[in-house]
């Protein structure tokens, strides 16, 4: 059984056929989602999603992209869900250099108020980087994260940054680039990564793998990920998918 540890599939991209789009992972074996909620409009449908489905769990978080509408009653009411028992973890939260929608102080003030947040609530959180190694793990690290820890989602960077994150208690998480022929880097970090600290996720409906590139990701596509990650490993899918499943459920809490 597998565990995906980074969905939204509450997005409207799942509209026509979101149903069908669950039954298909679970034919696939996938066992429990963790569904990600990252705004306004997300952390609602997200929530709602998990109450739905007794194998789904949600997140709450405010993505750095929409770090610039964040109030501080949006705070507040993150704090508030965090006692909901459907909700495992904080994020996804972080920074994002890429697309450049939210000035960059902005993005670091959010990110270390949630951090904070989690901290309090004793959290884990959902890592977003993009573009911005240096400067997550400085946050990280000033901010104290490694008390609550978490988890680099879709983990894109060196293995001296992933060391540094393993340093700080988290979990290092792959999805579908790492199944793509050029992917160097991340199959070298996933070969490097104690077994005890991997996790595999899809990122649906983004980052889809190989062989179904280029078109819209769904969470049964984890089991491709796992593939390629027991091979890079040297392990079965069965080995592969019980280290990464107990991995889930310690991090997330699960049942």
């Amino acid at each position: 059984m597998l565990i995906d540890t980074h969905a939204h599939l509450n997005s409207p991209d799942f509209d026509e056929d979101r149903h069908e789009v669950i039954n298909r992972a679970i034919d696939n074996g996938i066992s429990r989602i963790i569904n990600v909620g990252f705004n306004r409009e997300t952390i609602p449908s997200s929530i709602a999603l998990a109450e739905q489905y007794d194998f789904i769990y949600s997140t709450v978080g405010w993505h750095p992209v929409d770090a610039k509408d964040m109030t501080p009653q949006d705070l507040d009411w993150i704090e508030q869900l965090c006692s909901h028992p459907k909700v495992v973890a904080i994020g996804e939260i972080g920074l994002d250099y890429y697309w450049d929608t939210s000035p960059k102080d902005v993005q670091a003030r959010v990110f270390r108020e949630q951090i904070r947040l989690a901290r309090r609530m004793n959290m884990p959180i959902v890592i977003h980087n993009r573009d911005a190694h240096h400067d997550i793990v400085q946050i990280l690290r000033e901010e104290k994260a490694d008390e609550v820890g978490g988890v680099m989602h879709c983990f894109s960077g060196s293995w001296d940054t992933a060391r540094m994150c393993l340093d700080m208690n988290f979990y290092i998480s792959f999805g579908g680039p790492v199944t793509f022929k050029n992917a160097k880097q991340p199959k070298e970090v996933l070969a490097k990564v104690p077994l005890d600290r991997l996790l595999i996720e899809t990122d649906a409906p983004y980052l889809t793998p190989h062989p179904f590139r280029g078109k819209r990701n769904e969470t049964a596509y984890v089991k491709l990920v796992a593939e390629t990650a027991a091979e890079i490993r040297g392990l079965t899918l069965e080995e592969l998918a019980r280290v990464t499943t107990q991995n889930a459920v310690t991090l997330f809490g699960l049942l």
